[in-house]
């Protein structure tokens, strides 16, 4: 286990899974530049580190983030990175899976943050909004663009005009998380990256590639942009040892290459 970050951004790397822990609990999580910043440096260690190989974004004192910190945005202060997005994140996704662990509220860009994650646990009691309308202002860091690629259409419009919440079981029957949890969203992101990381390394960052990408391709070269991608999964050593480890019934010994 290794700790590292800063006072506003937590850093603890166990068992091949990097924590990220937003730190302004008496903010409500709400992001600043310095956070942001120290997110995207997270993401790239995340990347660059074999040994890693999911990340989890949470929040400290049972907040998730409740988006912009205001009085920095009205000191001129942009929570964001360039070419990163809000909270270093938003515009630029990391290469290894992403995991958010909601507990209390994800707003604004909060919500922003979350929806950039690749997977999403919360807790039973989380609530979801993007309501930056009632502020005058508009969710502009994935929330009017990414939102409506999750969920209906006109509950994305519903959410982006009203500025109301949802809770989590109303979030869950969107698709807008995976899982929901009666106790701690994070020991349930743990769970969840455990089950990932028991899988082949190049196997889970190809397949979050292809799918991520894939949105973007034409519909008469999906298969020929895949073809481009798949030989460094299917000539990896790991695809022998994971065939040789289910003809042995044991565990494959991964080794990322």
């Amino acid at each position: 286990m290794t700790d590292t970050g800063t006072d506003e951004l937590l850093a603890e790397a166990k068992d091949g899974v990097l924590i990220l822990t937003i730190n302004r609990p008496e903010a409500k999580n709400a992001m600043t530049k310095a956070c942001s910043e120290a997110i995207a440096a997270q993401l790239d260690r995340l990347d660059e580190d074999d040994d890693l190989r999911v990340g989890i974004l949470t929040g400290a004192g049972g907040t998730f983030c409740s988006g912009m910190d205001l009085k920095g945005f009205l000191r001129g202060e942009s929570p964001s990175v360039p070419g990163r997005g809000f909270g270093g994140l938003t515009e630029q996704k990391p290469v290894k899976p992403l995991i958010a662990a909601v507990e209390g509220y994800a707003l604004a860009g909060g919500l922003e943050l979350m929806i950039a994650c690749d997977l999403v646990v919360a807790s039973s009691g989380a609530k979801f909004g993007i309501p930056e309308a009632k502020r005058g202002l508009a969710a502009a860091a994935g929330g009017l663009m990414v939102l409506p690629d999750l969920i209906p259409h006109k509950v994305a419009m519903e959410l982006a005009l009203t500025g109301d919440f949802i809770d989590a079981g109303r979030a869950y029957d969107l698709g807008m998380i995976n899982r929901v949890t009666d106790g701690s969203a994070l020991d349930g992101a743990l769970e969840l990256a455990k089950a990932i990381t028991a899988n082949g390394p190049i196997a889970v960052r190809v397949s979050k590639q292809i799918m991520d990408e894939s949105r973007g391709w034409p519909l008469d070269k999906r298969y020929e942009e895949q073809a481009k991608l798949l030989p460094q999964v299917f000539m990896s050593q790991d695809a022998q040892e994971g065939s040789k480890a289910f003809a042995e019934k044991r565990a494959p010994n991964w080794q990322g290459k």
